[in-house]
């Protein structure tokens, strides 16, 4: 079974103010998107419970139109506390990469 790893274009995260991170999963084919879209693995819940915050905290959006999904959740440290340790929330991300997707083919 691919992961996001494997078949995204960009999976990238940012600080969103200091104290929330968002996370945005681009993909190159629209095809392909649109099957990611319709598993429904990407949604609120899974980065809920992926990031340790409440569902209802979780902005999540897919954007047809660029191919994407993004999330917007709350930082569990705030950007350049004491024991924030990625102030620019760079790296945010990481645990998203190896989500699996059901998809047959990983290709698209």
């Amino acid at each position: 079974m691919p992961r996001i790893r494997d078949i995204a274009q960009v999976c990238k995260s940012k600080n969103a103010g200091p104290f929330h991170v968002t996370i945005d999963v681009l993909f190159e084919d629209p095809a392909l998107y649109a099957r990611v879209k319709a598993t429904g693995v990407l949604n609120a819940a899974l980065f809920a419970r992926l990031y340790g915050v409440a569902e209802e905290d979780v902005q999540f959006s897919p954007y047809d139109a660029a191919s994407a999904f993004k999330a917007t959740l709350p930082r569990l440290v705030p950007a350049g506390d004491v024991g924030d340790t990625d102030v620019y929330g760079a790296q945010q991300h990481a645990p998203l990469l190896e989500v699996d997707i059901p998809l047959n083919d990983p290709a698209g």
